[in-house]
């Protein structure tokens, strides 16, 4: 996800900012997959930007 368009979306910038949730930051749940699928996601991901 993206916490400073949703978990922190609320806040103003300046307290984003104090709370060190920057616009360039994005947050990873990887729960109990398999270590190879995280990888092959995160690739495809990646190779899409």
């Amino acid at each position: 996800t993206h916490p400073a368009s949703t978990t922190h979306g609320r806040l103003s910038q300046e307290e984003r900012d104090a709370a060190g949730v920057h616009d360039n930051i994005i947050r990873l749940s990887v729960g109990l997959e398999h270590v190879d699928d995280l990888k092959a996601d995160l690739e495809t991901g990646l190779a899409a930007i």
